[in-house]
């Protein structure tokens, strides 16, 4: 098992490829979604260029239809800029806790790797941290998994979108979630995890009731972030 600091953060092609292929899997349902952004994208005016380079430069899919949505004649800039920051605001909160393994990188290849970061490599990464592996490799390498994939998904939309117009209605919708939720299922379990998961969840489903939209993933967030924040250092004091 790896301990050493600079081992944690060691970043090379054989780590990136492993992390390429474990991803690999998860990817092909990426493939769908990006099937289905690129199909609304087309319907809703977005020249075939456009909707390419958004989603390889933007590479978020929530927040990539949450423009479509705004998307019109005259685009309303500030409303997307605040909509596109309040659903991603998350990867704030993945780059807190991938810092002290990102530190140790050039800020070229820190920030390059933090592109393609998104929900499933950032957790699974995080378990081989946890597990006192290298996870930068599963990180970068999965990430370029899922952007590909989901490139070429949208590409796939524009063209053969009529092939899969609604995934949700194939409960593909669900694949995302319960890997995640297998993930969390599968980490560190206490009482500290039980109570900030708890926590979050409470704060989202508050703020998903009561508070604008797209405001609960930030709440939730924030919520239990605060919550590990409080607990740790209320550790340290006793």
């Amino acid at each position: 098992m790896f301990t050493d600091q600079r081992e944690l953060s060691r970043l090379d092609l054989k780590l990136v490829w492993s992390g390429f292929k474990q991803l690999a899997p998860i990817s092909l349902f990426v493939i769908v979604f990006g099937a289905a952004f690129g199909l609304a994208a087309s319907q809703a005016g977005l020249g075939d260029g456009l909707s390419i380079g958004m989603s390889a430069l933007v590479f978020a899919g929530a927040s990539q239809f949450a423009a479509l949505d705004l998307w019109g004649a005259q685009v309303p800039l500030f409303t997307l800029l605040l909509t596109v920051f309040a659903i991603n605001s998350r990867h704030l909160l993945m780059g807190a806790t991938l810092y002290p393994w990102l530190r140790a990188l050039p800020p070229a290849q820190r920030y390059g790797i933090m592109m393609v970061a998104s929900d499933a490599n950032w957790a699974m990464s995080m378990q081989a941290f946890g597990r006192g592996q290298p996870g930068l490799g599963v990180l970068f390498g999965g990430g370029l998994a899922l952007w590909a994939f989901w490139v070429f998904g949208t590409w796939l939309g524009i063209y053969f979108g009529n092939v899969i117009q609604d995934p949700e209605s194939l409960g593909l919708d669900m694949v995302m979630g319960c890997f995640l939720l297998a993930l969390a299922i599968g980490g560190e379990k206490n009482l500290r995890i039980l109570v900030i998961w708890a926590v979050a969840a409470g704060a989202s489903l508050l703020a998903f009731r009561y508070l604008p939209e797209n405001s609960h993933v930030v709440v939730g967030a924030l919520a239990g972030g605060i919550a590990g924040l409080l607990w740790t250092e209320s550790g340290h004091v006793g």
